[in-house]
């Protein structure tokens, strides 16, 4: 299939229109044809692994989620389907639910007994709502009975306490629709709805459970079902509650996202890579967004190519289990062949008119383009730090958790880390952990464990954790332009207890393999440059900084993590150090970017380079409130720019 020219007049930074997004999704669609059963039921795609639902549930997987995928296609063109995506799915559809259960080669699994069915359930129910007048009003009799006997049991309680109630809602949002047991399905709608409100934290933020587990699940689950089902229900009481949070969200979720495209990869199912795009079209379709039109299309269309141009497919065509190609230490044990299918979520904006404002209006940049900017998110202990002059976004990470995290568990790569940004790591395996603060007890690195956020300002955050019994650390991270001031205070560790501070897992940069996406009018940074990484002992270190090998990450084999190393000294010691990471041309080291005073055994003061000053005290900081922990004075790019457009 002939990809369409670009269009750099309209798309002046990623040079997509919406004729490209409608050709990728047809690649997508057409690319996997080959894997369907005889009948159509599954979808069988070759993969290294079969989820640990086993290979049916995989199958049902591969189908559903493509058939997402069909249904924003073909929803988005009215009906148009040049190439019989929905005829294909209808024949799947009567195929895999004329014998749920059975061993063969079409059935799907009964719900009753294979939990991912319930997911599943989801897309088939949200594809079915959307194209309903192309394919549901047209299924005989029988074949709609048996794909909404297969639905039902969906509309019971969840049997996994998070996001997953909103399966059951979006189930119940089809079937209520289609007249199908309306009472229940309404009763399920308010149950699931109920539930999740427990999670929201304000801000447009939502735990994904009884835990502090923040990640892209906000964007493309906790945010994304609710406020479609508002939407398509024209439940304008519904849209009124859920869409002001999406908005909210997404001041914040805007400026996660690099100049080249990427999303920021943290967080666990970063196989869905450019279901990221979701939340962005979706605040657009329901008018609840902070973004332009152009905008939004920039955002969206530079993550589809970010991916698609770094191999996110293989060569027939199939979305790997990886980010840009396959990487297994990324892959959750319930991730399956079709699993990054899940990606169909981020085609959403199809829904939109052609001649809707997001399809033609100019591009428009991306705030991590436009000015330096430092962003607090006060409900998940997180701060936001982006650069303009190389597009770069870091997030520092003082409050999100897995879901499994418990005091001397193993640290999980996506939650764990102090640090995360969108050009590097996270390492993983048995590699040394980047951007980690630890205790080395008998040659073994203390883990992290659970972070407790306790405050954030305009330029910093902080956390305590407890790597051994008896054994606090009190950490803090202040940032300014590309400079980050990193301290910790180490309280009950025995005398001489060496500790280890690590800076970013950097992988050298084949700029050629991965071309940037960006501007060719107006002029844009080169974003071909590779990325840096610096750290500078300040206190409490050795003077010399060590280079550890830290394998291969998401970005690519290789990676080399700086580190620095030291020893306690007493009942309390304080480590401070400074950590850059810039994909600026010959940067000037970190230690030019700030002077640091150590003013006390807890207390310091920083003057970055414009003379603006930040003073801070870790004794202020506790395990069991949020006290101010110090201040910011003076002039500079240390809090946020304003509303994005």
């Amino acid at each position: 299939m002939p990809t369409p020219p670009e269009n750099r007049e309209l798309s002046p930074y990623t040079g997509w229109t919406r004729a490209h997004w409608e050709a990728a999704a047809d690649r997508l669609l057409l690319d996997v044809r080959p894997f369907a059963s005889p009948g159509r039921g599954l979808v069988d795609l070759p993969g290294p692994r079969s989820s640990w639902s086993g290979p049916r549930s995989d199958g049902l997987e591969g189908w559903a989620r493509t058939f997402l995928l069909a249904a924003l296609r073909v929803a988005g063109a009215h009906g148009e389907d040049p190439h019989g995506h929905l005829d294909r799915y209808a024949e799947g559809l009567a195929a895999g639910t004329a014998q749920p259960g059975r061993e063969d080669r079409e059935s799907w699994p009964a719900m009753a007994g294979t939990r991912q069915a319930i997911v599943e359930s989801a897309s088939i129910a949200l594809g079915l709502r959307l194209t309903r007048p192309w394919l549901w009003d047209l299924l005989d009799d029988r074949t709609r009975r048996r794909t909404a006997d297969w639905l039902l049991p969906a509309l019971g309680p969840s049997p996994v306490d998070n996001n997953w109630w909103l399966f059951g809602l979006t189930v119940a949002g089809f079937l209520r629709d289609a007249g199908i047991e309306t009472d229940r399905a309404a009763a399920t709608i308010d149950r699931s709805l109920a539930r999740i409100e427990d999670w929201y934290l304000g801000d447009g933020w939502y735990s994904d459970g009884d835990n502090r587990a923040f990640d892209h699940y906000n964007a493309w689950a906790l945010h994304f079902y609710p406020v479609l089902h508002a939407h398509l229900s024209g439940d304008k009481d519904l849209l009124d509650r859920y869409g002001p949070r999406l908005r909210a969200h997404l001041d914040t979720y805007v400026h996660l996202f690099d100049a080249n495209g990427a999303p920021l990869p943290y967080g666990r199912s970063l196989i869905y890579r450019f279901a990221a795009a979701a939340a962005p079209w979706l605040g657009v379709l329901t008018g609840h967004t902070p973004l332009a039109p152009g905008a939004t299309r920039r955002l969206a269309s530079g993550t589809l190519r970010y991916f698609l141009d770094r191999g996110a497919t293989d060569e027939r065509g199939l979305l790997g289990l990886g980010w840009h190609g396959p990487y297994p230490p990324l892959v959750q044990e319930y991730s399956g062949p079709g699993s990054p299918y899940w990606a169909s979520k981020g085609f959403l904006g199809l829904l939109l008119p052609a001649g809707h404002p997001a399809w033609t209006d100019p591009e428009e940049p991306l705030p991590a383009e436009r000015a330096d900017t430092v962003l607090p998110v006060a409900p998940a202990g997180l701060l936001v730090q982006t650069t303009a002059a190389d597009g770069l976004v870091r997030l520092h990470n003082h409050g999100s958790n897995h879901v499994h995290s418990a005091p001397g568990a193993e640290d999980d790569p996506g939650y764990a880390r102090q640090a995360y940004s969108t050009r590097t790591g996270p390492s993983t395996g048995t590699a040394v952990a980047d951007n980690h603060f630890a205790l080395l007890v008998d040659g073994r690195a203390t883990t992290r464990g659970p972070a407790v956020p306790v405050g954030t300002g305009p330029d910093r955050a902080a956390s305590v954790h407890h790597p051994l019994p008896g054994v606090r650390v009190l950490s803090a991270t202040l940032v300014h332009g590309r400079a980050e001031l990193r301290a910790h205070l180490v309280l009950g560790a025995p005398e001489g207890t060496p500790v280890r501070q690590t800076g970013w897992a950097v992988t050298p940069d084949d700029p050629h393999a991965q071309p940037p996406v960006r501007a060719q009018l107006p002029p844009a940074p080169d974003r071909r440059h590779p990325v840096r990484a610096q750290l500078h002992p300040v206190h409490g270190y050795r003077p010399e900084t060590a280079e550890l090998p830290t394998g291969e990450t998401l970005q690519g084999p290789g990676s080399r993590t700086l580190a620095l190393h030291g020893t306690t000294r007493g009942p309390a010691s304080l480590f401070v150090a400074l950590a850059s990471l810039t994909a600026e041309p010959d940067p000037a080291p970190v230690s030019d970017l700030a002077n640091v005073r150590v003013t006390g055994p807890h207390t310091l003061t920083v003057t970055w380079r414009n003379g603006a000053t930040a003073r801070l005290d870790l004794a202020a900081v506790s395990a069991t409130a949020a006290p101010a922990i110090g201040s910011y004075e003076g002039p500079g790019p240390t809090s946020r720019t304003g509303p994005a457009s």
